[in-house]
């Protein structure tokens, strides 16, 4: 039998649950198709609708448009629309609950690169 297998538990039964249930809160504000995607680009400095489109050149509007919507609901973003302009502009802005996700986004990030090969077959 491969060594894997009898390797001691990395996280007792407590820490397991533990976790899985903040996980799956987590993956519940997050874990969308675009919702990582949209706020690397808000984290970013791309604030404004179109900016967002292109530079998330593969969503469209009507989901962009959704994802933002739910951003604002769960706090990630502030939707600050100013009408002093003409014509009127919106900009979406990180909240500060937003940003405690640079760490995960960065964490991330460095695991794709890692193993970019073996994601992708190459």
């Amino acid at each position: 039998m491969p060594e894997l297998f009898h390797q001691k538990p990395v996280f007792s039964e407590v820490q397991c649950s533990s976790r899985l249930s903040a996980v799956e809160d987590a993956l519940f504000v997050v874990g969308g198709r675009w919702t990582i995607r949209v706020m690397i680009a808000i984290l970013s400095g791309h604030t404004r609708f179109n900016d967002l489109q292109r530079t998330l050149s593969t969503i469209s509007a009507r989901v962009l448009s959704s994802e933002l919507k739910d951003l604002e609901l769960n706090g990630l973003v502030e939707r600050k629309v100013l009408a002093h302009q003409k014509p009127v502009v919106v900009d979406y802005v990180p909240t500060e609950y937003s940003r405690s996700l640079r760490e995960v986004i960065a964490a991330l990030a460095d695991w794709g690169a890692k193993h970019k090969k073996k994601i992708r077959g190459k």
